[in-house]
Order: structure tokens, then C-alpha cells, then sequence
């Protein structure tokens, strides 16, 4: 579930905290009553620190960046799959039109499609000077071997990204 190792990394600081507190308290009372000195609940707190509060606060605070790590990445993630969506359920759609869905930069909606591109998630073509996403099954285009954009033969020699020579169109196939 994502998201749970931020949550594990805060209890992990908090029970660091809390032990730290205790141990403080604990060896404060000591010095009170006589039963230890100064120096000894000095190094008390320090073996303290070294053998719970270090470790269980560095977890924590390990646990916490991951969890933040991963939170990014689920992010991206979904952006990723709202796009593939879009092109899927629209059979063609605008760069701009996703970056105003997503509310990010068009470089950044271009930069994500081509991410698409390269983990063979996406195929169809895209005519990166209008700025065009289109939806099509690599089996279709295989078989009418036409641009999506401007109908042109296309010639399919071999695998992955054929230009369109008469409109400039990327044609990707996946699979």
C-alpha cells in the first residue's frame, strides 16, 4: 500500500522521541534521589542514543524520505495512466488539452509520453508539430499500414517508432 513507509518512518521518530524523553527523565530522577551523578546519567543518555533513539530515529527518518519517494512516483504513475486513458477513450487528443487536465507544462506532457513510449506502454503515432496523440492498436496499423494523421502509406520495416514521410507524423508501435 503506498504511502505506508511514511507512516511506519513518523511512529519510528516519535518512538524515538518518546524513549529519549523517558530515558532523560528516568536518569533526571536518578541524579535527584543521589542514586547516580551528573557524568553517569551523562553517559546513561548517551548509551540511551546509541542503543534506541539512533537507530529507531534513523529508520525513521529513512522510512519517511522512501515514503515521500514513493508517494512522487505513484503520482507520476497516475498522471502516466490519466494520458493513456485519454488517447485510448478520445482516439486522439491534443497535447494542450492534456497538459490543461493534468495542469502541468507541455514539456512535461511531452516528456511523459515519451516515457510511455520507451516502456512500450503507448502505440499509435503522434504529430509532435500539431501537437497530436492518437490512439491506435499496433495490429491495425499493421494491417492498413496508413498514418492515423494524413493517411499516407507507411512503410513498417521493422520495430518501434516510424516517421510518417509525408506529414511527419511518429507512428509507435508497442508490442
Amino acid at each position: 500500500m503506498p504511502g505506508q513507509g511514511r507512516i511506519i518512518g513518523i511512529v519510528l521518530i516519535a518512538v524515538a522521541l518518546i524513549a529519549c524523553l523517558v530515558a532523560t527523565a528516568l536518569l533526571l530522577a536518578q541524579v535527584s534521589t543521589g542514586e547516580t551523578t551528573i557524568t553517569g546519567a551523562i553517559l546513561g543518555l548517551l548509551i540511551a542514543a546509541i542503543i534506541f533513539v539512533l537507530p529507531l530515529g534513523g529508520g525513521g527518518l529513512y522510512l519517511l524520505t522512501k515514503g515521500r519517494q514513493e508517494q512522487a512516483e505513484y503520482a507520476e504513475i497516475a498522471r502516466q495512466k490519466k494520458i493513456l486513458n485519454m488517447v485510448l477513450a478520445q482516439g486522439q487528443v491534443s497535447l494542450s488539452e492534456v497538459a490543461l487536465e493534468l495542469n502541468s507544462p507541455r514539456d512535461n506532457v511531452e516528456d511523459m509520453v515519451r516515457d510511455l513510449v520507451g516502456k512500450n506502454l503507448f502505440s499509435g503515432a503522434i504529430n509532435w508539430k500539431e501537437g497530436i496523440l492518437f490512439s491506435k492498436q499496433a495490429s491495425e496499423m499493421k494491417a492498413d499500414r496508413k498514418c492515423p494523421n494524413c493517411g499516407g502509406q507507411l512503410e513498417l520495416v521493422g520495430k518501434g517508432v516510424i516517421e510518417c514521410p509525408y506529414c511527419g507524423s511518429e507512428v509507435f508501435l508497442a508490442g
